[in-house]
């Protein structure tokens, strides 16, 4: 399995680092490497890679969210739906509020560019963690 260092300028764009901030909302560990944020362009777009077996806590967003893969095997989860295999190509558009979480396979490192949309109507909403019944559920 690939370390940090192999992978920290492989992909397309760089991975970043990891954000404390964020760090209460994940299980596992990701990186984030914001590649738009002048406000004037009314579109952050960030490139988020989590290890294998990192996910998100469920969340929603006051504005939506786009998510474009770009590296890895993932998987896409809406509240009250079947998990989505997610692989490089595959776009996720998520409209304003909807439940959900998204991260990594538990054996690959995943990447998406995320483009918050509609930023002016606020940000994210974090909940609940994804437990490990629920992310195993989805891994099978």
């Amino acid at each position: 399995m690939a370390k940090y260092e192999e992978l920290k300028n492989s992909g397309i764009f760089p991975l970043g680092e990891s954000v404390a901030e964020f760090k209460p909302y994940f299980t596992g560990t990701s990186y984030l490497n914001m590649l738009v944020t002048d406000p004037q362009f009314n579109c952050p777009i960030g490139n988020v890679t989590f290890e294998p077996g990192c996910r998100n806590h469920w969340h929603s967003h006051e504005g939506g969210q786009i998510l474009l893969v770009t590296g890895g095997e993932g998987w896409y989860q809406e509240e009250g739906q079947a998990a989505r295999k997610l692989t490089v190509g595959d776009v996720v558009t998520i409209p304003a509020h909807v439940k959900h979480w998204h991260g990594a396979a538990a054996d690959s490192w995943f990447t998406h560019l995320a483009i918050t949309t509609n930023p002016q109507l606020g940000g994210t909403n974090w909940l609940e963690p994804v437990t490990d019944e629920e992310y195993a559920e989805v891994e099978g």
